[in-house]
């Protein structure tokens, strides 16, 4: 699939997003038409697999897929119910991982809800790697001033090593900084 149509099919995705009274849901009919599924019934194989999905890692169902009916004009100009379900991005994306994998669209939304996962698992490894370094810094700062006060008020190489240690037992469950060279 080309890049382009990938590009094309997450802005028709994100623009077929609804708001109600702040909270983001898409419709299934509209998701169903946008992953590549003609028959209604092939698709709700899909969203049970994906309520299954979602019960057994602890979700509430009805927290992501929400039962409606709507009315939609027929022929004539009349109008007849037709049931929907209001979807919110993590049943959208439960879908696509339970969907039809022969279906190009289904393969690229599963390709790509992979790739944003992954690229989300490196910003919280970059994250959780920026805060040790800030949390490095500000440790290497205070142990300066630290330092400073220690010899400011007289206290020898030997007292210092003695203090260090202390806090070192203190800071790292109980090993001390010559337990810590070893």
């Amino acid at each position: 699939m080309e890049i382009a149509v990938i590009i094309e099919l997450k802005k028709i995705f994100e623009a077929s997003a609804n708001e109600q009274n702040g909270v983001e849901f898409w419709l299934a009919r509209d998701l169903q038409e946008l992953l590549g599924y003609s028959d209604w019934r092939n698709f709700l194989n899909a969203i049970d697999k994906s309520k299954i999905t979602c019960t057994l890692v602890g979700e509430v169902i009805l927290d992501h897929f929400v039962d409606i009916t709507k009315m939609v004009k027929i022929g004539s100009g009349a109008e007849r119910e037709l049931e929907d379900i209001m979807l919110t991005r993590y049943a959208c994306y439960l879908i696509a991982q339970n969907g039809d994998p022969k279906k190009e669209r289904i393969a690229f939304a599963q390709s790509y809800f992979a790739i944003q996962t992954r690229k989300q698992e490196l910003l919280e490894e970059r994250i959780l790697l920026n805060e040790r370094l800030v949390a490095r810094e500000k440790l290497a700062a205070t142990e300066t001033e630290m330092s400073k006060n220690i010899y400011e008020r007289g206290v020898d190489a030997k007292g210092f090593a003695n203090i260090r240690s202390k806090g070192d037992w203190a800071l790292f469950g109980g090993l001390t900084t010559s337990n810590m060279k070893k």
